[in-house]
């Protein structure tokens, strides 16, 4: 069993290291030539589909299962036979909506394999799925890159790809789906830098935590309109931005862990008055905690441990109405206001340099601390906060009224003189 399950993952490194060169070249001759390999699938004279559209998806699927899927131990794509996609196991088919070409008419709206432990890369034949609006393949061993042909999915709404083993920059071609909302790559192993591009998308969801993502986090960061980011667990570096004041209005939760942030903790997170869950633990945050941080009225969730931050803990902070959990520990506070007794935790300030606490800090790794010049927030020379500009006034609704020549206005009487 062993070495059967060794062959299977020597072929899907081999092949998926083939499919990203075949990608490669693929982007080079554009998405129609990439699909021209679905011609090498055999389709039945005689089946009658009841559009072209499920026949694209026919070869879609075909193509994928005879020639992209290594393993399925799970057997999800056994009963891929025949022309009824709609009955394909994790297939799921109703008709377009309006406001789309083809609206009523019966098409593929998801795929969902999640947890299937499929092996295997993700063709180009995919894009012909162009009516695709979910697609859910997380907890698999598909590896390689993502193909530029997904570009062809305008109705994707939800991608979820995460746990698998996918490779390479980060994929752009996510940018290019004008109806994504939700997206997730985490635990793959995407690398290099987050295109700025993302944070200027209409996501509601961000999920990148667990890849080899690298580079400071672009200043546009705040421009995103998600509820939720999660980026933890890749190494950025550089400074928490600013411009995160500008998601006050619609950011629920952020897990910047393990992030390698070295910056202060900004005062313009205290604008987050929507937030529930902030979580920057595990970086290399210095100075203080800002008294701004009271302004996160909803938060109930607040995790600053294993940093460097330094000086008292704010009694304003401790005292936020919804604060359940607040944790300290791993830095250097000196002060904690007994208002912190009801959402610290009996190990939530541990590590820290306060007195008449269990589990502190020795008193000589807490003089050496302090005995250094006190943190200069501005000599990590991040970008200050520039507010978001207002949206444009809406446009007039229909053409504009004609202009009528106004007539001549005679000048006023001179003053009299006296």
């Amino acid at each position: 069993m062993r070495s059967s399950a060794a062959v299977v993952v020597v072929l899907c490194l081999l092949v998926c290291g083939l499919a990203a060169v075949g990608e490669a070249a693929a982007v080079a001759v554009g998405d129609e030539a990439a699909l021209r390999a679905g011609l090498a699938v055999a389709v039945d004279p005689s089946w009658r589909f009841p559009s072209r559209r499920l026949r694209d998806a026919y070869v879609a699927l075909q193509s994928w299962k005879q020639r992209a899927i290594f393993s399925d131990p799970k057997n999800l794509t056994a009963d891929w036979v025949g022309p009824a996609v709609c009955n394909y196991t994790g297939v799921f088919c109703a008709p377009l909506p309006r406001g789309v070409p083809g609206a009523g008419e019966l098409a593929v709206a998801s795929i969902d394999l999640n947890h299937g432990d499929i092996a295997g890369y993700l063709p180009p034949e995919l894009g012909l799925l162009s009516d695709l609006a979910v697609l859910h393949l997380n907890s698999n061993r598909f590896c390689g890159v993502l193909p530029a042909t997904l570009r062809r999915l305008r109705l994707l709404h939800e991608l979820d790809l995460s746990n698998n083993r996918f490779v390479g920059r980060f994929p752009a071609v996510v940018l290019e789906l004008p109806a994504l909302r939700f997206l997730d790559l985490r635990f793959n192993d995407f690398e290099g830098a987050i295109p700025p591009e993302i944070f200027d998308r209409p996501f509601d969801a961000i999920f990148l935590n667990h890849n080899r993502l690298r580079s400071p986090l672009p200043d546009n960061f705040g421009n995103s309109p998600a509820s939720v980011i999660v980026l933890a667990d890749n190494s950025f570096g550089g400074c928490l931005p600013a411009s995160i004041a500008n998601m006050s209005d619609t950011l629920n939760e952020i897990l910047l862990i393990n992030n390698g942030l070295t910056s202060c903790v900004p005062p313009e997170v205290g604008s987050l008055r929507e937030v529930t869950v902030f979580d920057v633990s595990f970086n290399e945050l210095q100075g203080p905690l800002p008294p701004e941080v009271a302004g996160m009225r909803k938060v109930e969730e607040l995790d600053v441990a294993h940093n460097h931050l330094s000086g008292t803990v704010p009694d304003a902070v401790c005292t936020l109405p919804r604060l359940k959990n607040l944790t300290v520990s791993y830095n250097y506070f000196t002060g904690e206001p007994p208002s912190c007794g009801r959402v610290v935790k009996p190990d939530g300030d541990r590590r820290n340099c306060l007195p008449n606490r269990p589990a502190q800090r020795t008193p000589q790794q807490c003089a050496a601390f302090y005995s250094h010049p006190p943190v200069d927030c501005a000599a990590f020379q991040c970008k200050p906060f520039v507010p978001a500009p207002p949206p444009p006034p809406p446009a007039y609704p229909g053409p504009l009224p004609p202009v009528y020549p106004m007539p001549y206005a005679s000048p006023p009487p001179p003053p009299r003189y006296r």
